[in-house]
């Protein structure tokens, strides 16, 4: 019964990361869309509060999927050639959210680079990597 649990839980924290994840890139298109600078400062502290508040969901995503690991065994780990291909995608993800870091940090000094057609790719990107990680995770389809 315990597996379940850790299942729901690690499942719980990626929605709610994912959430995040999804939304953050939005903020940055309104930013980059704003004319007014009294706007873009409340999108700064959208952002900023956004990313902070998501960052412990990213942290237990992982503690609960390591966990998960560290419960079915090294056996089943080296056997599971879906789950190696989910945590390449995972270590992408993370590194993706570490970059929606920077960018915000790049906003909330004003320096902005990029135009609003930039943020809403970066907006709609993680979709796919999102969906193949669920069919790992469910189908594994390897």
């Amino acid at each position: 019964m315990t597996i379940l649990w850790l299942k729901a839980f690690h499942v719980f924290f990626m929605v709610a990361w994912m959430a995040g994840i999804f939304y953050l890139p939005r903020l940055f298109v309104y930013f980059a869309e704003s004319r007014s600078q009294e706007t873009r400062e409340t999108f700064k502290v959208m952002q900023r509060r956004l990313w902070f508040f998501v960052l412990p969901f990213a942290i237990l995503t992982l503690v609960f999927g390591v966990w998960l690991i560290k419960i079915y065994g090294m056996n089943w780990f080296v056997a599971s050639t879906w789950l190696h291909i989910k945590l390449l995608l995972l270590i992408g993800l993370y590194g993706y959210y570490g970059y929606l870091y920077k960018i915000m940090r790049d906003l909330a000094n004003d320096q902005n680079i990029r135009s609003p057609k930039f943020y809403r790719f970066l907006n709609e990107a993680p979709v796919l990597i999102v969906l193949a990680i669920v069919i790992l995770a469910v189908v594994k389809p390897i």
